[in-house]
């Protein structure tokens, strides 16, 4: 019989769902102590929840890891890497939300929005642009005045996303909705099946970034992503265009993205994820106009509880069925 220990804990709810997909086959222990799963991993063949180096040392048969997050630049450690057993992470459950947390960045960019927040609260009327560029009844809206000029028309916009994986598809095919011109970089993936026939290599990320007004980065924290945008990256940028990193606060080099865009290098940017968490409150970019902050919240729903638990009752099964996994990760490349 196979053996499945849990540390730490879940809840009772979760346990019993977890029983019911792993019983007769696998015995489960939920293990309330760190002694406890000490001594019950020693002939278990899977593990669910944080493995630590004297875990994993204590292992005798570990065949299969399943963690409790997408990412794994916090998870991983040289012997886990080196370690036989195979790894599955959380992926994919937050795809449709972050997209959707991507798309009102770009709108609030795109009208504006986050400025007309701020005057609402001052009582304040004034459309960007200027109140004195507005289109009278006499001669309608024949010309294009300054008004116009400071609010974007989506499908006129480029979109290049640095990471086309299940996250950064789903943010193409949003934008592909709004008629945006849709560009993608990825280091596997290859085209988006109806939204992007081709998504460019690495190689081709200084054109990505010249030719998009929004850049998102949607990629995971790899040795690879560290640090990948700092100040050469954003001089490759429209001097008008937006980051918008949802991704990982360790792909962007903080300070050269404050510097650019105090010297207004680019236009602008929304951020959900940072490389200092919580940004501190003297942090100048909370003061910048052209900067939409969220605290790490774009994968926040109702609906990801149940998607965990249902991505994790679905590898037991394939665990105990020998298929392959659903979300089998690559341990030295971090995803």
């Amino acid at each position: 019989m196979s053996k499945l220990v849990i540390y730490p804990a879940v809840d009772g709810p979760r346990w019993q769902r977890i029983r019911n997909a792993a019983e007769p086959r696998m015995s489960v222990v939920n293990a309330e102590t760190f002694d406890q799963a000490l001594l019950e991993i020693v002939d278990a063949d899977a593990f669910f929840g944080k493995i630590t180096p004297p875990l994993l040392a204590a292992a005798k048969q570990l065949e299969w890891v399943q963690t409790a997050t997408a990412s794994l630049e916090h998870y991983l450690f040289p012997e886990l890497v080196e370690h036989p057993c195979r790894m599955t992470n959380m992926r994919g459950l937050f795809s449709d939300v972050i997209a959707d947390h991507v798309m009102g960045f770009i709108l609030c960019f795109a009208r504006n929005l986050h400025v007309y927040l701020q005057h609402q609260r001052e009582a304040r009327w004034e459309p960007v642009g200027g109140e004195t560029e507005r289109s009278d009844f006499v001669f309608g809206n024949g010309v294009v005045n300054s008004i116009d000029r400071c609010h974007r028309h989506l499908s006129d916009c480029s979109i290049g996303v640095v990471g086309v994986g299940a996250i950064g598809s789903e943010i193409l095919r949003r934008a592909s909705a709004f008629g945006m011109r849709l560009m993608g970089v990825d280091v596997d993936t290859h085209s988006v099946p109806g939204v992007l026939p081709e998504v460019w290599d690495l190689g081709q990320l200084p054109r990505l970034l010249s030719e998009s007004d929004f850049v998102v980065i949607a990629a995971p924290h790899t040795p690879l992503t560290y640090k990948m945008f700092c100040r050469p990256q954003f001089e490759q940028m429209r001097r008008t265009g937006i980051l918008i990193n949802i991704g990982r606060g360790a792909i962007v080099d903080l300070e050269d993205l404050t510097n650019a865009l105090l010297e207004q290098v680019i236009g602008g940017a929304a951020l959900d994820v940072f490389e200092i968490e919580p940004l501190p409150p003297e942090h100048p970019l909370w003061r910048l106009q052209n900067v939409i902050l969220t605290p790490h919240v774009a994968a926040a729903s109702p609906r990801i509880a149940e998607r965990h638990l249902e991505t994790f009752l679905e590898n037991i099964r394939r665990f105990l069925a020998q298929e392959p996994f659903l979300t089998q990760v690559d341990k030295k490349r971090w995803f």
